[in-house]
């Protein structure tokens, strides 16, 4: 029924490494000094106070210093998981699930049965109502039963979270709702009352209606949901049982020379090493092994998937193309890309990955020359790189760029105390936005884990915006992956539900609400600007960073880098504080979605933004910039390599979606070969190999795989024009900060995003989208280094 109450939770795979920027300049020290030991104790913002100076301060000893942390404030009676009143006990999950859905079911019956005028003006709000409702228990109840340490509750948020979704797919069978929006969008004098962000909201309604088929006649309705299990099914059976064609290499010691002998002797049996094919072993194998036939043994192994996953992916595919073309689409790929996607067709997107292959064919070129002479020093008579050599020949560059940095590449982490950067993240938002992090002690049951730190997000301009909770030490129970849960999203709550909540304040039985406000909100944070009230965003960052007992969790710079981009997709989050939920945050274009994140990582590596706090835990020293640049030119050394890779991935991705997956004779691996061959610089995989039956990420982003790269250009475009590439403190100044905010961020996904990337990039070309458009970002390019 509403794509809007599918889970939204940003995972960034890590596969893919977003690349920045390395401009030296001289360091200007502005950081106060971090030994502050005689205040700390007071440092910490408690509940009662005002926001202070104070708080730049306490940002970073909640995390670096603990023991001045108190814990909880006991001040309030448990007021429940997040603030939310239901949510004070396990079952607390269920009356919280049985309250939405009677809300919800009320709501459907007063959308099913308008007739009037003023009805059909209100039914959008209705049903951006409706998803929030749900959406309130769906995405609180997703992050509880992955991240909360107690069984029991997390047993409790499933069995709410079924319960919710049971109720959704009820949803998904109702011709009704769709109908009715459908006569509110047809009558010119209800949509001429509707904003901008009302008409983009009904429009997504209207998609995801369509893409739910619920306009097709019973027998192909009960096909759709057929097809959806089976595609499920196959999905995850891909994903999950891929394997190789062979389980390991063997080969005699003799030809391992290069690798780690520790390693070696531990898979020796009977003077011959075993190497699970896709082991860390492996993989490292191929960048140490002096052998070329032993690399090469290990790289068809590697490259070679078993017959079943290939089958398992093709299998996939095909159903795709038949729910496309029972749901009226030409291929899997013009269903995707419809709905929500900058990009709108898979003709387009190819068009902008043949532009981004162009544009980056000359630097691999350049990449490929030089790993050929370095092969050259050892083998005077070679004339070509085999598959096999990039990674070892790759390793021996980066080898003899190192230099001094390389010794010192462990003490890095000492400038990037948890805290210290916690605290040059929330300095970055007052600079550009003039929002920053105020920690708050937490009432007694409002966190799930006392590692967890409670975050008001406070504007200059608007007062409190949001509310940010961070888990971001490692436990065993919980998921290692870094991600950002939007918990709750922005909405605005209109006078009327103001006035139904009025009946839940003062009550005898059920949570206490002591004013229609938290009635209207379940208890938790609000906004309240003249007669406008909105519910505040409320976000949870996740992260796995270690903590020891003898000092601060110091974080290496990749570290460094994923908590930068975590923070990104919660900035968006923070700011696009919409009146529809449905277009809040990161409920944007799903090509989009990635900018934010990706762009904060070009504010990680910029030396003026890094002087704001990377200064040594113990000494207070500022960091000693060219050791983290050193560290940097190595690592993006074979970036457009790289990169290609992941050009030929994303139009794989958009093959194997398109019409060719119910030709006869489709044959996945035959395109993965035309497409490196095609496409490629670097040497193509030989044949025999079939390594897209490893390609997971074809279950999961199914047609919109190129995403990642589309951002990763608009993100570079974003830092060059807009912040001038860190340039004259260009990435610190608030005119800056706010082109973005204003052109960009604010909106969430309540205006045409092309329209916003005209507005922040001031480039015209863009504002109409289509093929044109995207092929004109794709020959951008994904850098300019420097």
């Amino acid at each position: 029924m509403l794509s809007a109450l599918r889970l939204r939770r940003w995972v960034c795979p890590n596969c893919l490494r977003r690349e920045t920027p390395v401009r030296q300049r001289r360091w200007i020290s502005s950081s106060p000094r971090l030994a502050i030991r005689n205040t700390r104790k007071s440092s910490f913002i408690s509940l009662n106070l005002k926001p202070s100076s104070d708080s730049d301060i306490a940002t970073r000893d909640v995390f670096d210093h603990p023991e001045i942390y108190t814990g909880v404030n006991r001040s309030v009676k448990n007021p429940g998981l997040f603030a939310n009143k239901y949510l004070t006990r396990p079952e607390g999950f269920i009356e919280f699930a049985n309250v939405s859905l009677k809300k919800a079911r009320a709501i459907v019956e007063r959308v099913l049965a308008a007739s009037t005028l003023e009805q059909y003006r209100v039914i959008v709000q209705d049903l951006d109502r409706l998803s929030d409702i749900l959406c309130r228990v769906l995405d609180m109840s997703d992050f509880v039963r992955v991240t909360h340490p107690d069984r029991k509750t997390q047993q409790m948020a499933s069995a709410a979270w079924d319960m919710v979704y049971m109720y959704m797919n009820e949803l998904n069978t109702m011709t009704g709702l769709n109908d009715q929006l459908g006569k509110a969008m047809d009558n010119p004098d209800v949509t001429a009352t509707w904003s901008e962000e009302e008409r983009m909201v009904a429009e997504v309604l209207k998609q995801d209606f369509a893409k739910s088929a619920v306009n097709l006649p019973k027998e192909s309705r009960d096909r759709f949901v057929t097809l959806s299990s089976e595609i499920s099914r196959v999905g995850s059976d891909f994903v999950q049982d891929m394997v190789p064609e062979k389980r390991y290499v063997a080969l005699p010691s003799s030809m391992l020379r290069g690798m780690d002998p520790v390693e070696a002797r531990s898979l020796t049996r009977r003077d011959m090493v075993y190497l699970p094919t896709l082991s860390g072993a492996a993989a490292g194998a191929l960048r140490s092994v002096v052998d070329p036939d032993a690399r090469k043994a290990l790289f068809y192994a590697a490259r070679t998937a078993s017959d079943r996953s290939v089958a398992q992916l093709e299998t996939m595919t095909k159903l795709r193309g038949e729910l496309a073309r029972l749901s009226g689409f030409e291929s899997y790929g013009h269903l995707a890309l419809r709905d929500r996607m900058m990009a709108g067709s898979p003709e387009a997107a190819t068009q902008f990955l043949r532009a981004l292959a162009e544009n980056n064919a000359l630097k691999v070129e350049a990449e490929t020359a030089a790993l050929l002479q370095q092969k050259i020093l050892d083998h005077p008579e070679a004339t070509k790189l085999d598959p096999w050599d990039k990674d070892f020949y790759a390793e021996a560059v980066r080898r003899s760029m190192r230099g001094t940095a390389q010794r010192y590449d462990d003490h890095l982490s000492s400038f990037f105390s948890l805290g210290t950067v916690m605290q040059g993240i929330s300095r970055i938002f007052t600079r550009l936005y003039g929002v920053k992090l105020v920690p708050r002690e937490p009432w007694e049951g409002e966190t799930w884990h006392p590692d967890v730190r409670r975050f008001d997000v406070i504007s200059d301009t608007d007062g409190h915006i949001a509310v940010l909770y961070c888990d971001l030490f490692y436990r065993p129970d919980k998921s290692p992956n870094p991600a950002h849960f939007t918990l709750r999203c922005s909405r605005e709550i209109s006078e009327e539900e103001l006035a139904e909540a009025a009946d839940l304040v003062d009550r005898d039985e059920g949570p206490y609400f002591p004013s229609p406000e938290l009635a209207a909100t379940d208890g938790m944070s609000f906004s309240k600007k003249g007669r406008v009230v909105k519910q505040l965003p409320t976000v949870a960052l996740v992260c796995d960073f270690p903590q020891t007992s003898s000092g601060p969790a110091l974080l290496s710079f990749y570290q460094v880098e994923t908590l930068f981009h975590e923070m990104g997709h919660a900035v968006h989050s923070m700011l696009a504080r919409t009146s529809f939920q449905n277009v809040s945050g990161t409920r944007c274009a799903t090509d989009l979605a990635e900018l934010p994140s990706t762009l904060m990582e070009y504010f990680a590596s910029d030396p003026t933004v890094l002087s704001l706090f990377a200064r040594h835990y113990e000494t207070d020293e500022p960091l000693p910039y060219e050791l983290l640049a050193e560290k940097l030119r190595q690592s993006r050394r074979f970036e457009a390599s790289d990169t290609e890779n992941q050009i030929i991935l994303a139009m794989l991705d958009q093959e194997v979606h398109s019409q060719k997956a119910l030709e006869p004779g489709f044959d996945s691996t035959k395109i993965y070969h035309i497409l490196q061959r095609q496409y490629g610089r670097m040497p193509p995989d030989p044949a025999g190999t079939k390594w897209q039956g490893f390609f997971g990420h074809l279950s999961g982003y199914g047609s919109t795989y190129y995403s990642y790269l589309f951002d990763r250009v608009l993100a570079q475009r974003v830092w060059h024009v807009v912040f001038s590439a860190g340039r004259d403190n260009g990435a610190l100044q608030r005119e800056n900060g706010e082109r973005l905010k204003q052109g960009l961020l604010k909106w969430g996904g309540g205006r045409d995003p092309w329209h916003c990337m005209a507005d922040v990039l001031r480039d015209d070309r863009l504002a109409n989208g289509g093929e044109k458009a995207m092929a004109l970002v794709g020959s951008w390019g994904t850098s300019n280094r420097v």
